[in-house]
């Protein structure tokens, strides 16, 4: 098997990936250790609750709209309302 050439030179510049690179790459679940691989995409705890964990009941259609923006959804409906809050009295 023919030696490649170091992705990193002396200086540590990083030299120009070629196909041939990419054909040598192996997945990460092979090429990384076990005890990384338990870490990779793993989040840590919360610091402090920001939010509080609920249970709510929205209609159908305010469901798919604020899907359809993708990811970050829940935030955004979060965030629609805390503006109307700003804008409404509420009662005690």
């Amino acid at each position: 098997m023919p030696k490649s050439k170091a992705l990193v030179d002396a200086r540590g510049e990083v030299r120009e990936i070629t196909s041939a690179d990419f054909k040598g790459f192996r997945p990460a679940r092979e090429a990384l250790p076990a005890s990384l691989r338990k870490k990779v995409g793993v989040r840590g705890p919360q610091r402090a609750p920001t939010k509080e964990r609920i249970t709510i009941r929205l209609s159908p259609e305010v469901v798919q709209r604020f899907r359809a923006t993708g990811d970050g959804w829940q935030t955004r409906v979060d965030a629609a309302l805390q503006d109307w809050l700003k804008s409404h009295k509420l009662r005690s």
